[in-house]
């Protein structure tokens, strides 16, 4: 059965998943020291890791693994906001997206898709978030949704109760502001089962399993 996935979510000790703004700059705003355990090995496999095979890595490995769709929140494309300037933005990773599959990015303002060569296409949708997750999983074929963020996006589909596994990364800083990514959500956690582990790292990876 298909399950609806978070991956390599990044939080702070004090909650925080992301900045309070983004720009051009600043893709997860003033927030960036989430990623400082993070170096982009793993995501595409085990096989394309240089160097040890860590704890880290080979979690960050499941970020690609059985993915068929991506649902994100429109902050993670883009800083933009309000009806899209025709200005070329095309995403933050330039002529080739990671994910190489069919991204739905929420807006209020649809536009037509954006194809890239490598199997990535973003459509950016004006609906509700069962009707997206629908979208999402005819797309998929039959493989796993992943909700990639930001932070607001992942609250709407735990608060809906539409998220079957999460792999959240506590990272040991504090950060005193920004998106929470547990606000709203009280007594969640007895929703899931949860491993945690810690890592040389300094991570603390935690995994969300849905009690069905």
């Amino acid at each position: 059965m298909a399950r609806t996935r978070v991956h390599s979510q990044f939080v702070s000790l004090d909650g925080f998943s992301a900045g309070e703004f983004v720009t051009f700059d600043e893709p997860i705003g003033e927030a960036g020291r989430l990623f400082s355990h993070f170096d982009g090995q793993g995501i595409d496999g085990v096989h394309t890791i240089d160097g040890p095979i860590t704890l880290d890595r080979t979690l960050f490995a499941l970020w690609g693994q059985g993915i068929g769709a991506e649902i994100m929140g429109r902050r993670k494309f883009g800083p933009q906001t309000g009806p899209w300037p025709d200005d070329g933005w095309r995403g933050w990773w330039g002529g080739e997206p990671p994910f190489r599959t069919p991204c739905f990015v929420l807006t209020h303002h649809p536009r037509d898709p954006l194809e890239f060569e490598n199997g990535t296409t973003f459509h950016f949708v004006d609906a509700g978030i069962d009707e997206v997750l629908a979208m999402a999983y005819e797309a998929a074929g039959g493989l796993d949704v992943r909700i990639g963020g930001g932070p607001s996006t992942i609250r709407q589909f735990l608060a809906a109760d539409l998220v079957d596994f999460m792999n959240i990364a506590i990272v040991p800083i504090t950060l005193g502001r920004g998106q929470p990514l547990w606000q709203g959500l009280p007594d969640v956690q007895d929703r899931f089962s949860i491993e945690t582990i810690g890592s040389a790292s300094g991570l603390t990876h935690q995994l969300w399993n849905r009690v069905r």
